[in-house]
């Protein structure tokens, strides 16, 4: 029992240590999801569409002023523009990630439950293994540019670049 212990252990760090700058990454942005009402009477809104572009900009550029080397998804457009949600696509994303020798996936979902209710999740995946090495999901309260940014942040910070303490 211990011996398994101590290689699950040595999985997980080897994965943390690869986690670092220079780490290659490749974000296949977000995903997301109008489950409201509102949604299926009055379908897409440019407000939020913009929001989701907002999202996408900050986790890249966080990733990148943490040092990661954010991949180009030009020899994967087709496929990705092919996927409905790269986030649930049993695998597909590992897979795209591979074909560009990245070291890790990062997807995720933002799903309006109501214009009150706002749900958010980041997956980060190791390549190789295919397991999730980190992920997080919140819900915020309110539609605004404000309350998107603010729930992302609070992902990024709190369980993909942990600030010491």
């Amino acid at each position: 029992m211990l011996t398994l212990m101590l290689f699950l252990y040595s999985g997980v760090a080897n994965a943390e240590n690869a986690f670092a700058p220079g780490a290659k990454i490749a974000f296949l942005g977000l995903t997301f999801l109008d489950t409201s009402t509102e949604g299926a009477y009055f379908g897409a809104r440019d407000d939020e569409a913009q929001r989701l572009s907002l999202l996408e900009e900050l986790i890249s550029d966080r990733f990148g002023s943490e040092g990661m080397v954010l991949l180009d998804l030009a020899p994967i457009a087709g496929k990705l523009e092919n996927t409905t949600n790269p986030a649930n696509c049993y695998g597909c994303d590992v897979r795209m990630a591979k074909e560009l020798d990245a070291d890790f996936v990062v997807v995720g979902v933002v799903q309006k439950v109501s214009n009150l209710i706002i749900s958010m999740n980041l997956v980060m995946r190791d390549v190789e293994t295919g397991k999730a090495v980190r992920g997080r999901s919140v819900d915020v309260r309110s539609n605004t540019d404000q309350s998107w940014t603010r729930g992302m942040k609070y992902i990024l910070k709190t369980t993909f670049f942990k600030e010491q303490r």
